[in-house]
């Protein structure tokens, strides 16, 4: 039987390592749960969210909701204007998280941030996906190639100022090809709103 300190110390260690916790992640070492509300009276952990905890002495990034959002549904891929932003490629803050999920997924249940869901299925939502370890946590955020392809097919959402935004800043910054930003608009199904654009910045 495992002393006190040892469960402790043990827990201390397994939110080091993986930046957020969650209570089932107790169950794998034989933690009881009663040990994360001591540990957040005691001002070892705080909340990062419902359902989710974190060391409370870690300065997290801009990027906490990112991960609070990831870390209890990480089957998200973070698009449109959160992409952007994580991408560095619009100055506007965005007031939702954006996260894609397949076609038929509900939104996950969170207190905080709010969240925005649209849906893509087949190669709309499995392609163009990047993976960033940002505060332990696996981000999947879309490349910014699907991202601008994306902003064009919801631009009635988003607005074309900044889906315009975005492929200008994307080709002058170098940072998608004009083959990648084609191709995604074929995979988007915005091949022929999109071609004089990309021909404007070629």
């Amino acid at each position: 039987m495992l002393s006190r300190q040892s469960h402790t110390e043990r827990l201390l260690q397994l939110a080091l390592r993986k930046g957020l916790l969650r209570p089932s992640d107790l169950a794998e070492l034989g933690i009881p749960r009663v040990y994360l509300t001591r540990l957040v009276a005691g001002g070892k952990l705080a909340k990062a969210g419902r359902g989710l905890y974190r060391l409370a002495e870690t300065p997290f990034s801009e990027s906490e909701s990112l991960a609070i959002v990831a870390a209890r549904a990480p089957q998200a891929v973070f698009c449109l204007l959160t992409a952007l932003q994580f991408h560095g490629l619009t100055t506007q803050l965005p007031r939702q998280v954006w996260i894609a999920l397949p076609q038929g997924s509900r939104a996950p249940r969170m207190e905080y941030p709010p969240v925005k869901l649209i849906q893509y299925s087949g190669d709309a939502f499995t392609q163009g996906i990047e993976t960033h370890r940002i505060d332990q946590v696996d981000l999947r955020v879309y490349s910014v190639a699907k991202t601008v392809a994306d902003c064009f097919k919801h631009r009635n959402k988003i607005g074309l100022d900044v889906a315009l935004e975005a492929l200008r800043d994307a080709r002058s910054r170098k940072k998608a090809s004009a083959d990648d930003l084609w191709r995604f608009a074929k995979i988007c199904r915005v091949a022929n709103v999109m071609r004089p654009y990309l021909e404007a910045v070629e």
